[in-house]
């Protein structure tokens, strides 16, 4: 049954039915994953503080730390090669994660409000995943992603990850707009077609689409090898997730 979501982020608790506070924890582990996060004023902050460790620092090619929720996360046991957006073919489960279903829409419209304060080596996004029950079901519908090398820059589009009837097709225009101030990025998702949207305005159109349940993902991610200052806090404020389900495709 099609549900709707309307996340406002009241009180001072996250509300942990819907939000999973982990990033891909099944490879690392809910320890290393975990998120830095406070609701508070009917605003979402996640941040990465200096003391934030690297996730999963001996699988990750690339140095990352991370704080990011998703609405959706499972694994297969512990060395089993099951589980969501692995890093590499053959990849092994760590700490195995128990389904959780939090909201997984199949089609409709999604709409992030959202703000960036990130520097040249870190970025801000909101995508949503395939569940990954099985791993074709695995596309990605890219809604927004902004580097602090390129703030003007917004990536959006589709990933086809492990899904043959998709093909990656990602493009980042240049938006005349301040990451650092709120602005509202959406994506209508219906059968065979994407429009991706920001403020309100029509961006991009992509004629492909998955057919099945995908995850909610909202994170901050900071790159430390690309230079910078440690001491530098990359932060992603957020004042409201919607989900208008798609009744009739």
């Amino acid at each position: 049954m099609a549900v709707r979501m309307e996340e406002r982020f009241d009180g001072d608790r996250l509300d942990t039915s819907v939000w999973f506070p982990f990033y891909l924890s099944h490879w690392s582990s809910r320890a290393e994953s975990a998120a830095t996060y406070a609701v508070s004023g009917g605003e979402l902050r996640l941040w990465i503080p200096p003391t934030q460790a690297l996730w999963s620092a001996d699988r990750h090619e690339e140095p990352l730390r991370v704080s990011a929720l998703q609405t959706g996360a499972f694994s297969g046991p512990v060395g089993s090669t099951v589980g969501q957006q692995p890093l590499a073919p053959g990849m092994t489960v760590r700490e195995e994660q128990p389904p959780f279903w939090g909201y997984t829409p199949t089609y409709g419209r999604f709409e992030v409000r959202m703000r960036g304060v990130v520097t040249e080596r870190s970025m801000v996004a909101f995508w949503m995943s395939g569940i990954e029950d099985r791993p074709e079901r695995s596309g990605e519908i890219l809604v927004a992603e902004v580097f602090g090398s390129a703030p003007h820059n917004v990536g959006m589009g589709i990933r086809e990850i492990r899904d043959p009837l998709l093909r990656d097709d990602v493009e980042t225009p240049w938006l005349d707009l301040e990451l650092s101030e709120f602005h509202l990025y959406g994506v209508d998702w219906r059968p065979g077609r994407v429009t991706f949207s920001v403020d309100g305005r029509v961006v991009r159109v992509v004629h492909q689409a998955p057919d099945y349940p995908l995850q909610l993902m909202l994170g901050v991610f900071d790159f430390p090898a690309r230079g910078g200052s440690d001491d530098d806090v990359p932060e992603l404020f957020v004042t409201h997730v919607t989900g208008e389900p798609l009744h009739s495709v």
